[in-house]
């Protein structure tokens, strides 16, 4: 079987995860979970929405920040994971693709986060023109993805079935990328940092996490 035969998309491709993601090792998941754990000191953030809630890795942790949270995911085999993990009767579970218009109305979260999703996103002004539509003023706007150096060299999601290995659909981006669509759709840049493996930082980082506030 050929790279190309391998690669299916996104939602197909977490749906057939979904079984065994929480089970694999894992060094991006479990550090992310971390970042935004430590991104997100302040005790309450009112409305969260959560793009690509996965699994729930973060969902619950999320719920006890808000007064409600909008969780959403292209892969309905992963969000089902995550309503079995998520006893918190203040979030909202829906199927939905990011890249069509999100299903929250305008000026309705206080935070979005979003964490391991760009990666398979080509369209990153899409997605910063829905982020300023749904925040409130002054709202922040969280982005945690695979570094792009990592990508540079060829790192991408990926995982193991009997076949042989399955990849989503991968898109680089750069970090001129995220700082000029912020720019372009009128957001502060108030947070960037670099993630490492074992704080390592002779290695190529990990992770590229990103708080943006909206100024709309």
């Amino acid at each position: 079987m050929d790279q190309e035969d391998r690669n299916m998309n996104t939602g197909d491709s977490y749906n057939a995860w979904a079984a065994s993601y929480d089970a694999m090792e894992n060094r991006t998941r479990d550090l992310e979970a971390q970042v935004l754990r430590d991104t997100f000191l302040n005790p309450h953030y009112g409305n969260i929405l959560e793009l690509g809630c996965g699994t729930g890795k973060n969902t619950e942790w999320l719920s006890q920040k808000a007064d409600f949270v909008t969780a959403i995911d292209i892969s309905s085999k992963m969000m089902a994971k995550a309503q079995e993990k998520t006893q918190a009767e203040n979030v909202s579970f829906i199927e939905a693709d990011i890249t069509k218009e999100w299903p929250v109305k305008p000026g309705w979260a206080n935070l979005v986060t979003c964490s391991l999703v760009l990666e398979h996103i080509q369209d990153l002004s899409f997605i910063f023109a829905e982020g300023a539509r749904s925040l409130k003023r002054n709202g922040k706007f969280y982005i945690c993805e695979l570094h792009p150096g990592r990508q540079y060299a060829g790192s991408r999601a990926k995982f193991e079935t009997e076949s042989g290995y399955q990849m989503p659909p991968a898109f680089t981006h750069h970090l001129s990328d995220f700082l000029d669509m912020a720019k372009e759709h009128k957001f502060e840049l108030l947070d960037l940092n670099e993630h490492f493996d074992n704080n390592d930082r002779s290695k190529v980082p990990r992770l590229l996490s990103l708080v943006f506030e909206s100024g709309v």
